[in-house]
């Protein structure tokens, strides 16, 4: 039986289920709309449907390397709560889309949903283990991390909360720059630069810094033809906040993290430059609802 638009709308109303998963439902069951909302109740799709707008903004982040440590999976699926977060089921689920981001996460973000896991898609599984755990949840963002001839080594803060990877260039094994990359990447994770080094900044950063700086001080009153001699020692000095390698290392602040990852590569015998880093930190830049505990309560009692 052919699958008409018109019956997709029926169902999509009927379940509020996406399209995509409604004309599935009407194909497996021969067009029969009644057998389409049971298979759609079945496969947990109408009860993930009706979580899919509340908002996540807890979870856990994760990572994985290929035993080279050459290629580097990151991932952050969130869910509503920090309960949730810790459940082994979760956590279980955020290694595996860390495995998937190792293998396929170079793919835009339907094509990564549509990627086999386990014997069915990412959104299959997705959706899965949002009607079983009871929470929404979401696959926020991944990435996949690869460079001729760079080395990953990673640090996972808090349980998961927070994940920072570097990436070096280098000759050297991973053994060899492991302690350090893990120390250059706590670096990351706790002091959270912009940008590896000045090299890397991005040109409309400095003009609003720049532009910043020149306001402040036209309100300090200084004179406007002080102003231009005074605004690049405040950008470079800023940048050094900014930029990783500029900083203090955070296990020895008598040496930037520059100095220390030269020192390293000194007793090895084999030259090491950080490269890239990225950092994922669970819920950030998500607008959490603040509940009213009380008014919920009350509301709870009067139903």
């Amino acid at each position: 039986m052919a699958i008409t638009a018109a019956m997709v709308k029926e169902l999509r109303e009927l379940t509020g289920s996406g399209m995509m998963d409604c004309k599935k439902a009407l194909t497996e069951v021969g067009g029969d709309i009644d057998k389409a909302v049971d298979y759609l109740r079945e496969k947990g799709i109408m009860k993930a449907q009706k979580k899919a707008g509340r908002i996540a903004a807890e979870g856990l982040v994760g990572a994985c390397f290929s035993d080279d440590h050459k290629v580097c999976g990151l991932v952050e699926v969130n869910s509503e709560t920090d309960f949730v977060a810790k459940n082994e089921e979760f956590v279980e689920f955020v290694d595996g889309m860390a495995k998937q981001a190792l293998a396929k996460g170079d793919l835009d973000t339907e094509a990564f949903m549509a990627e086999d896991f386990d014997g069915q898609t990412v959104s299959e599984a997705l959706t899965a283990k949002i009607a079983k755990i009871g929470e929404n949840l979401n696959i926020r963002r991944y990435t996949k991390l690869q460079e001729e001839g760079v080395v990953y080594t990673g640090y996972i803060h808090g349980g998961g909360r927070i994940a920072a990877v570097v990436g070096i260039k280098t000759e050297a094994t991973p053994e060899e720059i492991m302690a350090c990359g893990k120390d250059v990447a706590m670096q990351v994770a706790s002091m959270n630069p912009k940008f590896v080094d000045d090299s890397s900044v991005d040109p409309e950063y400095i003009e609003n810094e720049k532009k910043i700086a020149a306001e402040q001080l036209l309100n300090e009153g200084k004179p406007e033809a002080m102003i231009e001699k005074i605004v690049p020692g405040k950008i470079k000095k800023i940048l050094k906040e900014v930029c990783l390698v500029d900083q203090p290392f955070v296990k020895n602040g008598d040496v930037t993290v520059g100095q220390y990852v030269a020192d390293c590569a000194k007793e090895i015998g084999k030259d090491m430059q950080v490269v890239s880093m990225v950092r994922y930190e669970v819920g950030e830049g998500i607008e959490k609802k603040e509940d009213d505990f009380a008014a919920e309560v009350a509301a709870a009692a009067q139903a």
